[in-house]
């Protein structure tokens, strides 16, 4: 599948956990719960990328002050670390998937199961635990509304501990940005 209008950017490890546990079988828990410490180098190296993730080591170690190999040595340990992840974003829109949505569920029971199994679906592209009127929220990408009917209905719906959902379908991207910066 081409990729149009794509960016590369530069994912926190809270937005790209799920893949990383899953090219890892799970090993990145362990680096979440355990954070590395980052230097103000590191921290500049991320801030850089998340602006061009294709920007050329060179020119980040000047704006840090290291050299290409150095800058080369730590992206490789942030991405080790699973501190962060170089990937093209899209707008699904453009590639084929002509239906997003959020999703909100009411869990009984435990929570991280349901949450874990929703990681485990292709569909589901961000998964997170919730305080307030949700449990969890779900972000799903489909091909259009048969998909993602089939995905709500058969199973998500049947997953156990999940009580009720409400669907809130994207009818516009407006906005998607990983710009956040670090702290």
């Amino acid at each position: 599948m081409a990729l149009r209008n794509c960016r590369d950017v530069v994912h926190s490890v809270a937005v790209a956990s799920r893949s990383a546990e899953h090219r890892d079988g799970g090993s990145s828990r362990e680096s979440r719960n355990s954070t590395p410490h980052l230097d103000a180098v590191s921290l500049g190296i991320i801030e850089q990328l998340q602006e061009d993730g294709r920007r050329p080591y060179a020119a980040i170690g000047k704006a840090v002050g290291l050299s290409e190999a150095a800058v080369r040595q730590r992206v490789q340990k942030l991405l080790d670390q699973g501190v962060m992840q170089i990937v093209a974003v899209t707008d699904p829109l453009t590639v084929g998937f002509r239906r997003q949505a959020m999703v909100g569920l009411h869990v009984e029971g435990d929570v991280e199961s349901v949450a874990e199994a929703l990681t485990e679906m292709a569909e589901v592209e961000y998964v997170v635990m919730t305080a307030g009127s949700f449990d969890i929220l779900a972000e799903i990408v489909c091909e259009d509304d048969d998909h993602l009917l089939d995905v709500i209905n058969k199973r998500i719906r049947a997953l156990p501990g999940v009580r009720s959902t409400e669907s809130f379908v994207y009818l516009k991207l407006k906005k998607q940005t990983y710009m956040w910066g670090t702290r």
